[in-house]
């Protein structure tokens, strides 16, 4: 089995404009063979999809969704490149579907680029202190603390959270799928949550 650094990730990431997360498992998936890999997520449709990204996705939709009961409501706006788009029935499912993922797991960003260096520093002196707590040994720390930072970004990230209905996805695997279905570039732009009784 060939070891997947994060030099072969990124020389993959940079040739096909994919995200780290589906570079890393093209890669694992094809034994570290890089044009495999890169067929991979051309037939995935995840290459086209990067690609398109950087086009400017200025028209979309803003939805809401109020959970049962009237105690949890949530504000998304999701954008897409054309208004022929923002009225497609798929769209419009998904996001209704992040609307629901957002009232249902309460993420408080939405990549993990979006959260702030210094809380990931907090986040990793107290998993540090956990990880010295409970014994484990100083030179398996790193590969620990590497584990628990990717589990804390799937708890806060909203891309990064397995998806409610399918929790073999996440929410940019669904994102993806969708992107590549409709041909456009899809932009989950920002959320608000409430919650009953809470402060903002």
């Amino acid at each position: 089995m060939t070891t997947i650094t994060s030099k072969i990730v990124q020389e993959l990431r940079e040739k096909t404009g994919c995200g780290m997360m589906d570079c890393k498992k093209a890669l694992t998936e094809t034994n570290g063979d890089m044009e495999a890999a890169a067929d991979l997520l051309r037939k995935k449709g995840l290459a086209g999809v990067a690609k398109r990204s950087g086009r400017v996705a200025a028209q979309g939709q803003v939805a809401s969704y109020i959970h049962t009961g009237g105690k949890i409501g949530v504000l998304v706006e999701v954008n897409c490149e054309t208004d022929f788009v923002a009225k497609n029935d798929d769209f419009q499912a998904f996001v209704k579907d992040v609307a629901m993922q957002i009232a249902a797991q309460n993420p408080e960003y939405i990549t993990r680029e979006d959260v702030p260096e210094g809380v990931v520093q907090h986040e990793k002196n107290i998993l540090i202190h956990q990880a010295k707590e409970e014994g484990k040994p100083e030179k398996a720390l790193e590969k620990i603390i590497e584990g628990r930072v990717k589990k804390f970004y799937e708890e806060v990230c909203l891309l990064e959270q397995p998806f409610i209905k399918d929790t073999k996805k996440t929410i940019n695997d669904l994102l993806g799928e969708i992107a590549a279905k409709i041909g456009e570039n899809i932009v989950i732009r920002r959320f608000i949550r409430y919650q009953l009784g809470e402060k903002s």
